[in-house]
């Protein structure tokens, strides 16, 4: 039988466009199983000790995700959200969002150095190579807290205008920080510890995830309406938007594959391709595990890891009533491994 190009046209785009949704080449490579009880938010990872840290509701699990074994843990972290590492002071530090205080800890040996008072509620926390502070961003105060990492001392406050989410430092000391209710990124000199830019996300909404390419000086927000925004980092100009999954919580960039990445808690990884400063392609919606919204990067194996557990079914709402958050089963806690 003669078969005719243009009777196969059809199938070569389908297995085109099959091939561009593949070619990140990420998967799922394992699952850690850590069980447990409670929820987690932000997973942190140090590329210089291997040390994955994971932030689970009244302490830090410190995990070494290359044997699966746990290394340690950071106990009395009430409501803790973030870790961010100071590797040239040897300290770490958590945003207990219940507590309203900072943790200090050692890096080698994770006992607790100190606590600092901190704005209400802090949830995203980082370090600023430049100022050597620690932000810590205050959700329900609407701040931030910007302490000395060598001292521990509070160095100031910088009223925010808005509800922050996650923020990431440039090392030339500029923090950028997303304004989940204000739809927003706010800039702080981290040096005079004061707002110098804020610029909108539109067509962005409720941005929560941020990343930072710091060769090229471009930011990527992930949004709740499904959409990553990518910024100039100078100028504050949204350059494109690209399509995301649901449900985003965090992002992150590899300087090495020129890839941002976007996990969305409907269980899949979004994978962009940055092909020039003003060019991006969307690879892959990696399929994940529902639930799997915060990350951590490996930039040297460049795997990532994402932290779910196992849900109940949906409860049924009351009426009048939003429907309820399901419940986590409890010992279902797992990190999953994604790599090539």
């Amino acid at each position: 039988m003669r078969l005719h190009l243009r009777s196969l046209l059809p199938w070569l785009l389908l297995l085109s466009s099959t091939a561009i949704l593949a070619a990140s080449g990420y998967r799922l490579l394992k699952k850690i199983p850590l069980g447990g009880e409670g929820g987690w938010d932000y997973l942190t990872f140090d590329p210089g000790s291997g040390r994955l840290y994971i932030a689970r509701a009244t302490h830090v699990i410190v995990l070494d995700p290359a044997s699966g074994k746990v290394v340690g843990d950071i106990p009395d972290t009430a409501g803790v959200h973030g870790v961010a590492l100071a590797p040239e002071l040897g300290r770490g530090f958590t945003s207990n969002g219940r507590a309203g205080t900072v943790t200090i800890f050692d890096l080698k040996t994770l006992a607790t150095i100190g606590h600092v008072s901190t704005g209400q509620n802090p949830d995203a926390i980082v370090y600023d190579p430049a100022s050597k502070r620690v932000f810590a961003m205050n959700g329900r105060s609407a701040d931030a807290t910007a302490i000395d990492a060598a001292t521990g001392k509070v160095a100031g406050t910088v009223p925010l205008g808005g509800k922050p989410e996650f923020a990431v430092a440039d090392g030339r000391g500029r923090i950028y920080v997303n304004l989940e209710d204000k739809s927003q990124e706010v800039v702080l000199d981290s040096r005079k510890l004061e707002v110098v830019a804020r610029w909108p996300l539109a067509p962005c909404a409720e941005p929560t995830g941020l990343a930072l390419d710091p060769e090229h000086r471009r930011l990527f927000a992930g949004c709740s309406n499904k959409l990553m925004a990518v910024l100039d980092a100078d100028s504050g100009k949204v350059i494109s938007t690209l399509p995301i999954g649901g449900g985003v919580d965090a992002a992150a960039f590899d300087p090495g594959l020129q890839y941002a990445y976007a996990s969305n808690g409907e269980g899949t990884l979004t994978v962009v391709h940055e092909d020039a400063p003003d060019k991006f392609t969307v690879l892959d919606n990696v399929p994940t595990q529902r639930g799997a919204r915060t990350m951590a990067l490996d930039p040297a194996t460049h795997q990532v890891y994402l932290a779910t557990a196992d849900y109940a079914p949906m409860p049924p709402a009351a009426p009048g009533q939003p429907r309820p958050r399901p419940a986590i089963v409890p010992n279902t806690f797992v990190v999953l491994v994604l790599g090539k």
